[in-house]
C-alpha cells in the first residue's frame, strides 16, 4: 500500500467496521459536505467506536478522502467505446461533471483543501481518489498514443494533470455552477493540444 497509508486487518470484524466506516461517511459526504464530517458522528452513523476508526484511520480528512474516492468509483463508470480518445473525452468529462455536482463539488473543493492543511489526510487522497482516476485511464492515454492519436512523448500521469488541470481550476474558482457542455469543450480544447 501507499507510504503512510494503515492497511486493514484481513479479519472479517475489521474488514466490517472499515466499511461501515466508509458507508457513514460517504452518506455524509454526499448528502452534507465534508464540513459535516467529524469522527464523533461517523461513530455513531457507522456504529463502529472512535477508537476503532483511529486504528484504521489517522484523521477525519483519511477517512473522508477515501472515503470520497469510492463515491467517485460508483459515479464514474469508463465508456470503452472502442474510440481511446472518445473513450478519454467521455470519462474526463464524467468524472469533472461528477466533482461540479452540488453535493460532491462541494465535497471536493472543501476535501482538497482539509488536504493541503493535512499531509496524513492528502496521502490518503492520492491513494483512494487519484491513483485510482489515474490507473483508470493511463490505458486509454496509451492507447491513443500508439493510435498516432495523441502525443506518445507525454508520460501518461503527466496528460492526465493536462488534461484535469483547466476544468478543475475552472471547478475551483467559479461561483456560478459549471455544466457539462462546458466540461466537454474544455476537455476536447485541452486534448487537443496533447494531440499528435
Amino acid at each position: 500500500m501507499t507510504r503512510g497509508i494503515r492497511t486493514v486487518s484481513d479479519r472479517p470484524r475489521s474488514r466490517r467496521a472499515h466499511a461501515l466506516v466508509i458507508e457513514a461517511t460517504a452518506h455524509i459526504l454526499a448528502t452534507e459536505g465534508f464540513r459535516a464530517v467529524a469522527v464523533d458522528r461517523i461513530a455513531r452513523e457507522s456504529g463502529v467506536s472512535t477508537a476503532t476508526i483511529y486504528k484504521h484511520w489517522p484523521s477525519k480528512t483519511a477517512i473522508a478522502a477515501e472515503a470520497f474516492g469510492t463515491l467517485a468509483a460508483r459515479a464514474v463508470e469508463a465508456p470503452r467505446s472502442g474510440d481511446p480518445v472518445e473513450d478519454l473525452v467521455e470519462t474526463a468529462v464524467a468524472t469533472i461533471t461528477f466533482y461540479a455536482r452540488e453535493g460532491a463539488g462541494a465535497a471536493f473543493r472543501e476535501l482538497l483543501a482539509g488536504c493541503a492543511l493535512e499531509p496524513e489526510g492528502a496521502a490518503y487522497f492520492r491513494a483512494y481518489f487519484l491513483q485510482p482516476r489515474r490507473d483508470e485511464l493511463a490505458p486509454l492515454w496509451r492507447r491513443a498514443a500508439a493510435a498516432g492519436q495523441v502525443r506518445d512523448d507525454l508520460d501518461p500521469d503527466e496528460a492526465m494533470d493536462v488534461l484535469f488541470g483547466p476544468a478543475a481550476f475552472v471547478l475551483l474558482t467559479r461561483a456560478a455552477p459549471v455544466g457539462a457542455d462546458e466540461v466537454r469543450r474544455l476537455v476536447i480544447r485541452t486534448l487537443r493540444g496533447l494531440g499528435a
